[in-house]
Formats: structure tokens, C-alpha cells, sequence
């Protein structure tokens, strides 16, 4: 079983920067793939962007694309999200995720299709203000 606990949300003004942080417990083995997913109310859960622990590939939605950056530290077991030039359209409740080996061929092919993630967080709120 793998658990992820997300830390690192809070408010802040528009402009600002946070960094979430997700550290991964449990079979941490399995997990070859983690990912960042964000839900504003009223909305869908929507993909912000992936990381494979082996050769660093990332991908990035296109709404956050040059203002977010997400890394890993293998020693850690921890992935983080970096979120530079925050707007307000941000704010959302922000979810950590992973995915096994199994799937990695999807997620290549598909990394924003949360069905290929089979570990989530329980999720920090990022509160961007005017």
C-alpha cells in the first residue's frame, strides 16, 4: 500500500509563490509515477502536471506551463510542485498522485487522464488572492 500526504498550501496574493510538497510512504517501490491534479469548486479535477521518478520526464498543463515546476527527490521520497506568478484562477484544493510501473505505458501516452493514477493525497488547499 503506498500513502501520499500533501503539505505546502496556504493563502497568498496574487503574484506570490507556494511549493507543495508530497511525500510517499508504504511500498514506495511501486509507485513509478506521480502526478499533480488540482479541483476548484464547482469544477472538475483538472491535470496540472507529472513526473517520472526514473528519467525526470514532466509534463505540464498548458494553463500552468512556464509558472509551475515539479521535481522529485528520490531520497526523500518526496515530489514537489512549485507554483511561481500565482493567479487567482489557481485556487483550488491540489492533489498528489501516483501510479505503478503497470501503467506506465499509459501514462507516457496519457499523463493528464487521472485513471491512470492509482494513489492519491488527501489534498492541500491553495488560496490565491486579488
Amino acid at each position: 500500500q503506498v500513502q501520499l500526504v500533501e503539505s505546502g498550501g496556504g493563502l497568498v496574493q496574487a503574484g506570490g509563490s507556494l511549493r507543495l510538497s508530497c511525500v510517499v510512504s508504504g511500498r514506495t517501490l511501486s509507485s513509478y509515477f506521480m502526478g499533480w491534479f488540482r479541483q476548484a469548486p464547482g469544477k472538475e479535477r483538472e491535470f496540472v502536471a507529472a513526473i517520472n521518478w526514473n528519467g525526470g520526464t514532466t509534463y505540464y498543463a498548458d494553463s500552468v506551463k512556464g509558472r509551475f515546476t515539479i521535481s522529485g527527490d528520490n531520497a526523500k521520497n518526496t515530489v514537489y510542485l512549485q507554483l511561481n506568478s500565482l493567479k487567482t484562477e489557481d485556487t483550488a484544493v491540489y492533489y498528489c498522485s501516483g501510479g505503478t510501473f503497470t501503467y506506465r505505458s499509459a501514462w507516457s501516452s496519457t499523463p493528464h487522464d487521472a485513471k491512470v493514477y492509482g494513489y492519491w493525497g488527501q489534498g492541500t488547499q491553495v488560496t490565491v488572492s486579488s
